[in-house]
């Protein structure tokens, strides 16, 4: 049984390689996301302050402060003032103290969490973001089409890049069990059921070996599963009853390996993309695959989508709850709202027409 699963495992990680592949040739001919607030426009001229919040555990970040520093110094700008991350603070104060210190620009250098929380505390400021993808999904900057394998770009681009207005969202749990509350903003997907539990599921070793595609073997193992019975309420309309496995809300859609999840997700359009998944079988998520990969445009009945600038979801149980790829607790109540416009980011000139 145990190599029956680990077969499955592997033709499923191959499989998902393979039309990822191709699903990068097919996104490098032709993408479809604009943009629909404005032109990306260039900052005020002349010095800037810089700020940098930075994880330092993650792989390349000290080469990431050397060149930022190194680019600052032959601006003939002052040196960059450098935040640090720690496992106690994994962004919040530093993000707060590079805020109050007067920068410009404040550099997020790490994964997709220090990215979220930069962004948190930026969001309503005219202070811009820039985006040092070091991590594992890097959710944000493929959204705003960065090349995340170029740590030279990505700091040029950070530092004197265009600008541009994107939507945030903001997420609120409540789990009755427990009492908890949180409040949270996120930038790419977040999500409640088998797609929590993948997140929470993969394996770390796993991950640091093959990257992203990690989550993968995590996904085969969550496939079996039954669906629970959620209530979703959108825009304050009366709330529909429905068996899920996984519901999703989206502020743009594009995920690692090329994959355009969501096609019809613009990152500065003012509304949330929601796709509710209840599959009850095996063929049930093979179909929602061919659609995701082939982009096929006939509806699924497993696989339903809606446009909203807000939503809230019960359910008697609590379930769990995921934000940009990271683990956010269980829930009985989850309710989002989209910010239009409220991020200011750095990106490269004319990628509102990519």
């Amino acid at each position: 049984m145990r190599d029956w699963l680990l077969y499955l495992v592997i033709a499923g990680v191959l499989a998902f390689a393979v039309s990822s592949w191709w699903g990068v040739r097919r996104l490098k001919a032709k993408h479809t996301r604009r943009a629909v607030w404005e032109e990306t426009h260039s900052p005020e001229p002349g010095r800037q302050k810089v700020a940098v919040v930075l994880n330092p555990i993650k792989a390349r970040s000290a080469e990431a402060r050397s060149l930022i520093e190194a680019a600052c110094a032959e601006a003939g700008w002052e040196p960059p003032l450098v935040f640090e991350t720690i496992a106690e603070d994994p962004g919040f104060s530093q993000a707060r103290t590079a805020v109050a210190s007067g920068a410009d620009v404040v550099l997020a250098c790490g994964g997709d969490g220090t990215v979220r929380i930069v962004a948190e505390v930026l969001a309503g400021t005219e202070t811009a973001m820039g985006l040092i993808p070091l991590g594992t999904g890097n959710l944000l900057a493929r959204n705003v089409h960065l090349e995340v394998n170029d740590l030279q770009g990505n700091v040029q681009t950070a530092l004197f890049g265009h600008q541009r207005f994107i939507d945030t969202a903001r997420l609120t749990l409540e789990n009755s069990r427990t009492g908890h509350s949180a409040h949270h903003t996120f930038l790419v997907i977040a999500g409640i059921g088998m797609d929590a539990e993948v997140v929470s599921d993969t394996n770390d070793g796993l991950k640091k070996a093959v990257g992203w595609l990690a989550y993968t073997e995590a996904g085969v193992r969550h496939l079996p599963g039954r669906r629970k019975k959620v209530s979703i309420a959108l825009d304050d309309q009366p709330e529909q009853s429905r068996k899920i496995r996984s519901v999703l809300f989206a502020n743009c859609g594009l995920i690692p390996g090329g994959i355009d999840f969501i096609p019809q997700a613009m990152i500065d359009d003012g509304m949330l993309d929601i796709v509710v998944m209840s599959p009850r079988s095996a063929i049930g998520w093979l179909s929602m695959y061919t659609k995701i990969v082939l982009k096929h445009k006939k509806e699924l009945p497993v696989m339903t989508y809606y446009r909203s600038g807000k939503i809230t979801i019960r359910c008697s149980e609590p379930m769990p709850t995921q934000l940009d790829g990271d683990p956010s607790g269980e829930a009985t109540k989850v309710a989002v709202q989209v910010d239009p416009g409220s991020l200011l980011v750095r990106v490269k000139e004319g990628t509102e027409n990519d």
